[in-house]
């Protein structure tokens, strides 16, 4: 199935050169000059190798023909992360390193999207926003709160982004998982 470049997100396969790709990071990038494009960075299913590509507005990309089950993921087992099926309550295990891009976003008993390629899973597509806790940040400083600069906050999940000053400990805040960037107070 052949989608616009703008449809790209994380987490998606696509097919692309002749091989297996898993979306890593998309950034959206509209230049002074020229039309918008897409940067994508792209994982190599098989080989492991990287790779960044440009896709234009109008470029339409292969998004792989791959079987998605709704799963819940349930803990670490020493270098895998275990998923459940909802409906048939089997439990498979996936490789950390396969889903190093997105471990950042994932807390037991969240349900996600994994994807299937000839019956083996190969990745997980996350929802678009998660809520996670905070675990660590900086006190905010009396009178820094006109500054527009942000501090950063560490997340239950091991996860680092950067907050608004009024941010502390305890919080829970709403991270995109497309950007890794922080949302709003939960």
């Amino acid at each position: 199935m052949k989608i616009s470049a703008f449809e790209i997100r994380p987490g998606h396969l696509l097919e692309y050169n002749g091989k297996l790709w898993r979306v890593s990071k998309i950034q959206h990038v509209k230049p002074g000059k020229g039309g918008a494009f897409m940067q994508v960075e792209m994982k190599d299913i098989a080989a492991g190798t990287k790779l960044n590509e440009r896709f234009r507005s109008e470029d339409k990309v292969e998004k792989a023909h791959v079987e998605a089950r709704l799963m819940q993921y349930l803990y670490e087992d020493g270098d895998n992360l275990v998923f459940m099926d909802n409906e048939s309550y089997e439990q498979i295990s996936i490789p950390k390193e396969d889903l190093e891009d997105q471990m950042g976003y994932l807390l037991p008993n969240t349900d996600v999207t994994v994807t299937f390629f000839e019956q083996r899973p190969i990745g997980l597509e996350l929802p678009s926003n998660v809520i996670l806790e905070v675990v660590e940040t900086d006190a905010a400083i009396k009178g820094q709160t006109a500054s527009g600069s942000g501090k950063p906050a560490r997340l239950e999940t091991g996860l680092t982004v950067t907050v608004p000053t009024f941010i502390n400990v305890g919080d829970k805040l709403k991270i995109n998982t497309g950007t890794g960037e922080y949302v709003e107070r939960a």
